[in-house]
């Protein structure tokens, strides 16, 4: 799965971009109509975390259970222009993925699996164009999801169905003809669903509430879109060269991955889930090569992304946070106009992770430590004025692997840990020259 997933996370941004790179080099003109219905198709990765809990015991929550995948997406809608600068729009879209958590027990032939299969949403979005040709926007809306719980060699199959809310963010740049390029961010949350009743015992006993972090790399078509009668305000001139500063708030989804060869085959599960929100600060710098930009940078962040268990009725609480980290990145981009650039990035990353307990007694932590890792990923980002850009950017990191007793004087392997993040931030850049 670990290697699904990063070359589908590698793939998201390295290949439009491939593709659109030569249409980037024609120049845009002004006067681009967004008004209109546009279809669309799109693929995207993500995280997603089951909070269980237990009406039996009051307070009592576990979030949670968790796990990554990726997704493809169909999409339609309209978008209609409230004045030169600001869109309303609706949509309605469909998925189908493996988003999902795993087990594996070879000694056994255990295989078992809860995936997120497939859904669809239906909201509006709000926008405001930075450029004639590149849109940002906020979302919300219904979403609903189906989810199937497989175990074999029983065999056992189990689905449910659950709607709930989403809410987003993204950026959609015109590339060649009537085509745009988007890249989002979705975070979603479901109705509880009663599992045990699902499945034919007692009520009140075990609510599962999924969430999903997800990130989308769309194409959309336009029809007429270049036919004018759009914005015709000037874009901002910007030179991409040169030092600049930057902040970010993100959220996302990371899933520990734990193993133990404690019996012959090992054991694998993916995983223990964790979500939340972060903010971060960047340092960089950026060369323009013409029709291309280049660049390096380093940031650090502050992270909320936590697993939690509570036990309300006692009170006692116990967490894994991902509480900071930071990064050394170098990036590579095409220019859609000379405002707005479309990259992929990646390099070197390392994060601290710290589990804590809270009782009405003791309180502290537990266990905390380091980890070196990679990030790969991309983004969309526009001008705003000649010093400063906005944008969205998605990356998927790995950590290396933990081994938690081996340090105590334990054999190897009886119990680690691989974590991974799906993370996604809206930011601003200031340029200095």
């Amino acid at each position: 799965m670990t290697r699904k997933i990063l070359l589908a996370a590698a793939c998201l941004f390295v290949l439009p971009g491939t593709a659109l790179a030569a249409d980037a080099q024609e120049a845009v003109s002004e006067g681009y109509n967004w008004s209109g219905f546009y279809g669309g198709i799109g693929v995207g990765a993500g995280g997603v975390v089951h909070e269980l809990s237990s009406p039996l015991v009051p307070g009592l929550s576990f979030n949670g259970i968790g796990g990554e995948g990726f997704f493809g997406q169909v999409t339609v809608g309209y978008d209609y222009m409230l004045s030169e600068r600001m869109l309303l729009g609706a949509f309605a879209d469909g998925r189908f993925g493996n988003i999902g958590t795993s087990l594996e027990v070879p000694l056994v032939g255990l295989d078992a699996s809860i995936n997120a299969t497939y859904g669809f949403d239906v909201g509006l979005r709000a926008g405001y164009l930075v450029t004639p040709t590149t849109l940002a926007y906020v979302l919300g809306g219904y979403s609903w999801q189906k989810f199937r719980l497989d175990a074999n060699p029983f065999p056992f199959t189990y689905e449910w169905s659950g709607g709930g809310y989403m809410v987003g963010a993204g950026v959609e740049a015109a590339v060649a003809g009537n085509w745009t390029l988007r890249g989002e961010y979705r975070y979603a949350r479901f109705a509880a669903h009663d599992i045990v009743e699902g499945l034919g015992g007692p009520a009140g006993i075990l609510d599962v509430t999924p969430s999903t972090h997800t990130f989308l790399v769309g194409l959309n078509y336009r029809p007429g879109a270049r036919n004018g009668g759009g914005a015709s305000f000037a874009a901002p001139a910007y030179n991409w060269s040169g030092f600049y500063v930057g902040g970010a708030f993100g959220a996302g989804a990371a899933s520990h991955e734990l193993a133990s060869n404690l019996i012959p085959g090992g054991i694998t599960f993916n995983g223990i889930g964790a979500e939340g929100v972060f903010g971060e600060l960047s340092v960089g710098y950026d060369r323009d090569f013409g029709n291309f930009v280049g660049g390096v940078l380093v940031d650090g962040r502050y992270s909320g992304i936590t697993t939690s268990l509570n036990v309300g009725i006692l009170p006692i609480s116990a967490n894994v946070d991902a509480d900071y980290g930071f990064d050394v990145l170098a990036r590579v981009g095409a220019k859609l106009d000379e405002a707005t650039l479309a990259y992929v990035l990646g390099g070197y990353s390392w994060q601290h992770f710290d589990v804590n307990f809270t009782t009405p007694g003791p309180s502290g932590s537990l266990y905390d430590w380091g980890s070196h890792g990679f990030s790969v990923g991309g983004g969309l980002e526009a001008a705003v004025s000649e010093h400063m850009t906005v944008g969205i950017e998605y990356r998927y990191s790995q950590y290396a692997k933990k081994d938690f007793l081996e340090e105590f004087g334990a054999p190897p392997g009886l119990l680690t840990d691989t974590p991974s993040f799906h993370t996604a931030r809206l930011g601003a850049k200031y340029k200095f020259n």
